[in-house]
């Protein structure tokens, strides 16, 4: 009975140790930051922004040892300042930022380290706050096509689970939130580092 169910834990285990290198899919949540550069333009307004934080949750499909395809829903809030000529005192944008991606990631591996590089699009979501942060109510929500590009690596802790840190960047257009005063005609670099935890299944 005794080496029935030894073999029976073994068998378990060996089932799950196989499941667990077959794992194909993870999804994961991290912290994020938002950090926008200084954007001076040829129209007089120079935008800046105030750091802001959120979370970014991922899912990714392994289409190969190597590849793989993720989406990605992120949500941060921030604030960002437009000043020009004929606005001297600024204009401040207390912000909803949600961003909907998709990607296409590279996976390397050593040993427990699993470094990745990744490319793709999708769109952010400026929604804007009313609130006493938000100083003109000519301001709207608006939607901007980005480029997604980054670069990070993957620790392994165990079979099921690792930790990520990772550089990921928008390619976007400032936006204007709706309001013809506030456009630069620019685009600009959106810096977004994320520390997080994967679960893979």
């Amino acid at each position: 009975m005794k080496k029935f169910a030894l073999i029976a834990l073994l068998l378990v285990v060996g089932v799950a140790a196989g499941r667990a290198q077959e794992s194909r899919q993870d999804f994961s949540v991290s912290g994020s930051g938002i950090l926008e550069p200084f954007i001076s333009s040829t129209t007089g307004v120079r935008v800046s922004s105030k750091r802001g934080l959120g979370a970014l949750f991922s899912y990714r499909f392994m289409l190969t040892p190597r590849g793989a395809v993720e989406a990605n829903y992120s949500y941060t809030q921030n604030a960002v300042h437009y000043v020009k000529p004929a606005l001297p005192n600024g204009v401040q944008v207390n912000t909803r930022l949600q961003e909907v991606t998709a990607a296409y990631v590279y996976n390397f591996s050593y040993h427990k380290f699993n470094p990745f590089v990744e490319a793709g699009g999708g769109a952010l979501l400026w929604g804007n706050i009313r609130n006493i942060g938000t100083t003109s109510l000519d301001v709207k929500s608006q939607t901007t096509i980005v480029g997604l590009y980054g670069a990070g690596v993957a620790y392994e802790i165990s079979p099921s689970f690792d930790i990520r840190a990772e550089y990921r960047a928008f390619f976007s257009k400032v936006p204007n939130f709706g309001d013809s005063d506030l456009t630069t005609n620019r685009y600009y670099n959106i810096n977004n580092p994320v520390v997080g935890v994967a679960y893979h299944f």
